[in-house]
Parts: C-alpha cells; sequence; structure tokens
C-alpha cells in the first residue's frame, strides 16, 4: 500500500508508492562490456597537459616548482568557458512592469577534480577525495569575501543523464547575488521548525534515524549517512556532521579526512549496487551573511538519476518514489557491510 511522507523541513509531500517497489537491479544501468577509461585523453580540456584547451586558472594545487596553467597539478580550477553567469557584468536591478530582472552577474567555476581522467568518486583515494573538499572549501571561501554574492551553491553532475557534457572528473561553483528558491525553502522550514521546537530540525533528524535505525545507511565518528524519510528519488542518499553545524566552509582538517572515509564508501556502494549509475550531489549550505546558525545544518544530498519526472511531478510538486527509503538504506548498508 502506497504512503505519503512529509519532508519535516522542507514540507514537501512525496508518494512512497510500495505497490510499484523494486530491486536494486531493476534500476541499475545494463550490464554491457565494461568501458576502460584511458588516464589520459587527447582532445578533453581537462586532462593534464591539455590546459591550453581552458580559460587560465583561477586556482590550483600545484606541484613545488610548477607553472601556472602548466602541467604539476592535482587540483584545478577554471572559470566555465560556457558561463551562466559572470563576474564581470555589472549587478543591476531593474523592473519591467511587474516584473524583476538583473543582469547576469555571478560567477560560474569548474573545479577539475583529478588530472587523470578514469578518476570517479568510487574508485578515488580518500586522500583524493580529501583534497576535492579542500577545493570546495576555499571556493567558497573566496566567493564569500563578495559582498554582492549571497549564496554559492556547489554540485557535481555525473553521467550523460545527470547533465554531464563531459566525463572527466569535475564538479562546479555557481556564486549569485540571490538566494536560490530551493535553498531559501529549506532555511524557512529549519527557521520554522526551529522557532516552534528550539531544536535543529537536522539534529532531531540524525537523533530519530539512529533511533529507527532502518535508514542509517553508514556512519564514523563524525558523520553520518542517511536515506531521506521522505526521499523523492530511490536511493538517495543525505550526509550530514553529527555534531551541529551551519557552515561548510568552516570545516577543519579531521573532518575533511573523516568526511572523504563517508564519501568514499558510500560512492562506492552506490556504484556497486546500481552499477556506477548517474547521479547529481548538491551542497546544501547556510547563505552568506545570514542569520540562522542556530537552526540550519549543512549537508551534502547525493541523487542518483534512475527515473524521471513525468506530467504528474511537474504539474503537481509532488515526487513518486517506488523504493522505500528504509530498502535502499538496506541494499547499500549491505554492500557496505560485505566489504
Amino acid at each position: 500500500m502506497s504512503e505519503l511522507r512529509k519532508d519535516p523541513v522542507t514540507r514537501r509531500w512525496v508518494i512512497i508508492a510500495t505497490e510499484r517497489a523494486r530491486r536494486p537491479t531493476d534500476f541499475a544501468k545494463p550490464k554491457t562490456e565494461e568501458k576502460i577509461l584511458p588516464e589520459y585523453v587527447d582532445n578533453c580540456p581537462f586532462c593534464e597537459g591539455n590546459e591550453s584547451l581552458t580559460p587560465s586558472e583561477l586556482m590550483a594545487y600545484r606541484h613545488a616548482g610548477t607553472q601556472r596553467d602548466g602541467k604539476g597539478w592535482w587540483i584545478r580550477v577554471i572559470p566555465n568557458k560556457y558561463s551562466a553567469v559572470r563576474p564581470d557584468t555589472p549587478l543591476e536591478r531593474r523592473g519591467i512592469g511587474m516584473y524583476d530582472v538583473a543582469t547576469g552577474y555571478g560567477a560560474h567555476e569548474i573545479i577539475i577534480e583529478s588530472p587523470y581522467h578514469n578518476r570517479t568518486m568510487a574508485n578515488m583515494s580518500e586522500k583524493e577525495i580529501e583534497e576535492v573538499l579542500w577545493a570546495y572549501r576555499d571556493r567558497i571561501l573566496e566567493q564569500a569575501k563578495n559582498p554582492d554574492i549571497k549564496y554559492a551553491i556547489i554540485f557535481k553532475n555525473y553521467g550523460p543523464e545527470a547533465g554531464a557534457s563531459l566525463e572527466h572528473p569535475h564538479s562546479q561553483l555557481i556564486a549569485l547575488p540571490v538566494v536560490p528558491k530551493r535553498v531559501l525553502e529549506e532555511y524557512e522550514g529549519a527557521r520554522d521548525y526551529y522557532a516552534y521546537k528550539e531544536r535543529c530540525p537536522y539534529c532531531d533528524i540524525i537523533r530519530q534515524d539512529k533511533s529507527d535505525g532502518e535508514r542509517v545507511i553508514y556512519e564514523n565518528d563524525l558523520f553520518i549517512a542517511l536515506a531521506p524519510f521522505a526521499s523523492p528519488s530511490p536511493y538517495e542518499v543525505d550526509i550530514l556532521p553529527k555534531q551541529h553545524s551551519s557552515t561548510f566552509e568552516k570545516i577543519g582538517k579531521i573532518e575533511i579526512m573523516e568526511l572523504a572515509k563517508i564519501f568514499k564508501i558510500i560512492f562506492w556502494a552506490l556504484s556497486e549496487v546500481l552499477n556506477d549509475p548517474p547521479y547529481n550531489f548538491i551542497l546544501h549550505n547556510i547563505p552568506f551573511r545570514g542569520n540562522g546558525t542556530e537552526f540550519f545544518h549543512w549537508h551534502f544530498n547525493l541523487v542518483p538519476r534512475i527515473t524521471k519526472l513525468a506530467g504528474f511531478e511537474l504539474g503537481s510538486g509532488f515526487y513518486i518514489n517506488p523504493v522505500k527509503p528504509e530498502d535502499s538504506a538496506k541494499a547499500l548498508r549491505d554492500k557496505i557491510n560485505s566489504m
């Protein structure tokens, strides 16, 4: 029998269509002859040695003695060649009758996660993932210096179905002079929950899910991976710090190491269970220079792109998830326990 579940923060309703229950193998990509990617591809602009194919770098983690826009890096950040917004566009706001308009001001960056073409979050070492996380922190801190920027979103598209146009490992940052609507919904939902209960809703979610046990996928000393109670998508995962923290960029060395460990395990398990699925993941962070440190709790949201939106979802705002989050969590947990 189907269930309607409500997210306690966003207040979004989801239909858990249990009568459509399906096994992990029903969502896994078809098993075809395994494609072995090389470490280097001649025409890939993100491979080491092809730096001339990209805009000049904004930041790089480099070996001593190497030159800007040359070989010798292990993380490289560049402007997106096809930027959605640009930092050299003056910020102007105006009205056109009843409509609000602003110039396309902001920043759009590519975080090249490795010089090697064949790396993925599932096969990277913990140390390689740590370096990616440090880059996220550093680029957010850089954008936060700009008083005109209100929010910087870090996200990753993996696979063509998730919007990736290049297979070389990379993430993106888009910094904006406005706070995106979905971020506001989550921020305001957390604020309202706190106003009523005087507790952070995410801290309550962690306590509740640890008590229930069914939706916990994996945890270490500092972080926990959960299948959200009202997951809009099958095999969705939230990764949260166990101790309350609203601001990702305040993360320290020990936290980075522990976060990299849980990333490594979760991405490996997801790849094993669903045969390397396409996915998006997004950092949910507090807006710059805003209040809310007591009620907002940063986290990463990982969404495998294994179902499609149709008319009902687009028209109603409801999502239909054919897999109970508890079953998703069990499948991933069992794979981890079999390591």
